[in-house]
């Protein structure tokens, strides 16, 4: 949710600034802009050169194209509408009342509208309908008296200004900030909101996730809440809030999994979808390998030690990642015999449960930098230090793909789900890596607390190592279907995703997918409850997804999708072969497997039912309108 992507050094730094934003889209955004500093007057001053566009990175690439702005130092920002339309006029960077300092932002002031009446009192007008502005107004005071009382106009007048400005917001934030009287200085800060530094040969970047730095650095250095940097072309300043210098070694990235590369797909979603037979077997080869040792359940980076104290587990998670949650608790309860419960976690820091004793909670989430999540998590550990209890032992946990996130560095524990990078918003194989992990979870605390016997562990370990190749015939199979009846669905204003048990959740990301990227008004629902009031909405007009499956719920579901077929409604089920699946009208057929492990596949032609009504609708489908891959504001 909005890029930030700054350069200073040498080089001219405008088609720096496009190639750090493109790697920054799969974030989401729907405006995007650049500032440099042109800084070829003889007086060492420079100008301040703002470009800005509506929509998608390529028109502000054709538009700086026609007229490159020239400086070494810039700052670049996509916009994820908070404050103000998606227009040009709302769009980053903004400018202070002189055109001297730009600057962008990501997350939210909370203040702003006591600010911007106090300014407006001080007869600042303002340009845009965004929080962000009051911020380059603030600075441009207080440098106004700063120069006023003799400091010199250079990146340390720029440095303090900012420092000061900062104690004056509430909120969370990430900002870059530019000063055309000192073009050798870039300042940056962060507070509850991602923001990395990268250090180069000769220059130096900050971005808003470590994709960007792809191509430019290996070496990156987070920023921590609260601390500021100073960036010029010659190295880079770190501040903590108390303004003392602060010295921390920087890090090196892993891998290449950072180049994105669409292959001959033509969504990045679509291929994303056929990796993940892939993320599959990654995940068995490093946490359920056939090597295990003896009395070894599943390789996760967990004490034994934790796993016995545990009593309970709380789950704290926002859309898929609460999809992801909600099988996993599940799992948890019916096969370990853990107490488990799953929070929105948007909603967990307003109405937390009471505290109780040897809790587990769980952070779910794809970037590890889903705000609402991180303060849940943060506020929970804070109630629980608070209550300095001994008895009331807890421990937090995190699951993500990425482990360089807040998530991955706030957390002593976090399961990696090493499902490569995710492009499309809409989230496919990252949600069977967070299954998957849950999996593991289950296999390791029904081991310990032996709940289960040998073989029954051995089974559910034996069914989730032939998970890859049922998952690649599926998707080879469903592709196909999916596209063929694709435009049947194409003028559908309304679908029912119907799910009972382990499969409710998929019910649910299966109705959020098709809202995500079709466009299509869908909800899901447990399918006893049917015939409680969403029956009322049946007819020839409305399909219903079902999710049938063998095991404990089989005949109920059926009995339930044979009520919606009663109401003319077009019935479209996920299910095994058999006379049972004659009553559907399209058939998305699975393998016949264990009910534990059914969620793993019924959620493919789902993904691929989605994909393909929004593609055969011209949709842009790795971007859909208003979300963002990251949401990284409350």
């Amino acid at each position: 949710m909005c890029g930030i992507f700054a350069v200073i050094g040498s080089r001219e730094v405008s088609s720096l600034l496009i190639d750090g934003l493109r790697k920054l889209e799969y974030r989401g955004y729907d405006s995007a802009g650049i500032a440099t500093i042109d800084n070829s007057n003889k007086d060492n001053s420079g100008q301040i050169n703002v470009k800005k566009s509506k929509g998608k990175l390529i028109n502000l690439s054709n538009l700086i194209k026609q007229k490159l702005p020239k400086g070494h130092v810039g700052i670049g920002h996509t916009r994820w509408a908070t404050h103000g339309k998606p227009n040009e006029r709302n769009a980053h960077p903004h400018l202070d009342f002189s055109g001297q300092i730009a600057v962008v932002q990501n997350g939210i002031i909370e203040n702003y509208r006591d600010i911007s009446k106090s300014l407006a009192i001080k007869g600042i007008k303002f340009t845009s309908e965004t929080d962000t502005e009051i911020i380059p107004h603030l600075i441009g005071l207080e440098i106004e008296q700063s120069l006023a009382n003799g400091f010199p106009p250079n990146g340390h007048t720029l440095l303090k200004a900012v420092q000061k400005v900062l104690t004056w917001l509430e909120g969370t934030y990430a900002i870059a900030v530019i000063w055309s009287k000192a073009p050798n200085a870039l300042v940056v800060a962060s507070e509850q909101a991602p923001l990395v530094l990268g250090f180069g040969e000769g220059e130096f970047f900050c971005a808003s996730d470590t994709p960007a730095l792809v191509g430019f650095t290996r070496t990156f250095l987070p920023l921590r809440d609260h601390e500021i940097a100073l960036l010029t072309p010659l190295g880079i300043e770190l501040y903590g809030d108390d303004g003392n210098r602060q010295h921390r070694a920087p890090s090196l990235l892993q891998g290449t999994e950072f180049f994105a590369d669409k292959k001959d797909f033509r969504h990045f979603m679509l291929k994303e979808i056929y990796e993940q037979p892939e993320t599959a077997q990654q995940w068995l080869d490093r946490f359920l390998p056939m090597d295990l040792p003896s009395g070894n359940s599943v390789a996760l980076p967990i004490s034994t030690s934790l796993v016995e104290r545990i009593e309970q587990i709380q789950i704290l998670a926002c859309g898929t990642s609460r999809h992801a949650g909600m099988v996993g608790a599940y799992l948890l309860e019916q096969f370990a015999g853990v107490p488990t419960k799953v929070y929105f976690a948007s909603e967990f820091r307003y109405a937390p449960p009471p505290l109780s004793p040897n809790t587990l909670t769980i952070g779910v989430s794809q970037s590890g930098e889903t705000a609402d999540t991180l303060a849940a998590l943060r506020m929970e550990k804070e109630r629980r230090d608070s209550a300095d209890d001994p008895n009331f032992y807890f421990h937090q946990l995190g699951i993500t793909n990425r482990v360089d996130s807040s998530l991955g560095r706030e957390l002593e524990n976090v399961i990696d789900i090493e499902s490569g990078i995710e492009i499309g918003v809409a989230a496919t194989k990252t949600f069977l890596g967070q299954m998957l992990s849950f999996y593991g979870l289950t296999l390791l605390f029904a081991s310990h607390r032996q709940k289960r016997s040998s073989q029954e562990i051995l089974d559910l370990s034996h069914d989730l190592r032939l998970i890859p190749k049922q998952l690649a015939d599926l998707i080879k199979k469903h592709d196909s279907l999916s596209q063929e009846i694709a435009h049947l669905f194409v003028d559908t204003k309304d679908v029912i995703f119907l799910g009972r048990g382990i499969n409710y959740p998929i019910a649910l990301e299966g109705a959020l997918k098709l809202k995500e990227i079709s466009y299509i008004h869908a909800q899901g629902y447990p399918a006893g409850e049917l015939k409680h009031g969403p029956i009322a909405l049946l007819d020839q007009h409305v399909p219903v997804v079902s999710i049938a499956v063998p095991g404990i719920v089989y005949e109920k579901v059926l009995s339930n999708s044979q009520e919606a077929k009663a109401r003319d409604a077009r019935l479209i089920g996920v299910s095994t072969y058999g006379p049972e699946s004659e009553m559907f009208d399209e058939l998305f057929t699975i393998p016949k497997v264990s009910e534990w492990i059914s969620p793993l596949l019924t959620v493919v032609p789902l993904q691929l039912f989605s994909y393909h009504i929004a593609a055969h609708k011209g949709l842009d489908v790795d971007q859909p309108r208003n979300l963002a891959k990251s949401v990284t504001v409350e």
